[in-house]
């Protein structure tokens, strides 16, 4: 399927995964690594003709527990945009139940990286954001791993796995939990060794709700950054009667984009 020179064909895209960098806000070295600058109005220009009306704005490594940058680019990017934070297990239930109110709806647990809390925590505190809030965790972490972590994954009420999960060899344990509701995120394709194509066919061959289009903008330390013909890849992988949910619906409902949030704009 061809969606056309803008890589959308007319289509609305969700993305799903995104970062935004604002030096005003706090930012730790990552193995000595500090990334770019990338506001919300850098993101806002960098995608304009690809349909983009909403997104998930995600913390990376290099932003840790840090909420401030988080709201102020929400409030930046407005309507549509919802935040996937980092929180330390000691976080009290008030702050969880302010950060939705303002638009988030994630936790993060960036096993690749850190930067995040540890797995130590990621069944009581996946729960626990969950029942507080709805929220749902997502892992930054290779498939290859969920051989062992697989089993503890399924049991969370709602899961979403970053980047494909990076590995071709991981889609053997990776496919078993999307059969069991976990999602994942069609993002970061030159992040593993995977081929892209096929790891998309063989995900919405098992559940097509399952799949989630993202930018990962601004593709930090990536090998091959986001390309506007990423979007025709997804779109010729999992076919025309799936396109519109993978880069749109299926995000749309999992982030509960419709819910109301307060105003979102903070000031540094």
């Amino acid at each position: 399927m061809s969606t056309g020179n803008d890589g959308t064909g007319g289509q609305r895209v969700f993305d799903a995964h995104l970062h935004i960098v604002d030096p005003r806000f706090p930012l730790v070295p990552n193995n000595g690594y500090l990334p770019p600058e990338f506001t919300a109005r850098d993101y806002t220009k960098r995608v304009a003709g690809l349909g983009v009306v909403g997104g998930a704005v995600v913390s990376g490594s290099f932003q840790a527990f840090d909420q401030m940058y988080l709201l102020d680019a929400l409030g930046s990017l407005g309507d549509g945009f919802v935040g996937v934070t980092q929180l330390s297990a000691s976080v009290a239930d008030e702050e969880i139940l302010r950060l939705d109110a303002f638009g988030v709806r994630a936790l993060r647990f960036n096993v690749r990286r850190g930067g995040s809390e540890s797995l130590s925590h990621l069944d009581t505190l996946a729960r626990r954001v969950h029942e507080l809030a709805g929220w749902h965790a997502e892992l930054y972490i290779d498939s290859r791993d969920l051989a062992e972590l697989g089993a503890l994954v399924a049991t969370l009420p709602a899961v979403s796995i970053d980047h494909l999960g990076l590995s071709a060899e991981g889609l053997t344990h990776l496919l078993p939990l999307v059969e069991k509701g976990v999602r994942v995120k069609a993002t970061g394709f030159g992040r593993g060794n995977l081929d892209v194509a096929a790891a998309l066919k063989a995900l919405v061959a098992v559940d097509p709700r399952a799949v989630m289009f993202g930018t990962d903008l601004p593709s930090t330390r990536a090998p091959r950054p986001f390309a506007d013909s990423d979007l025709e890849i997804v779109a010729d992988a999992v076919g025309s009667g799936h396109v519109e949910a993978v880069l749109y619906g299926n995000a749309v409902e999992f982030y509960r984009t419709a819910e109301p949030r307060v105003a979102a704009r903070t000031s540094c």
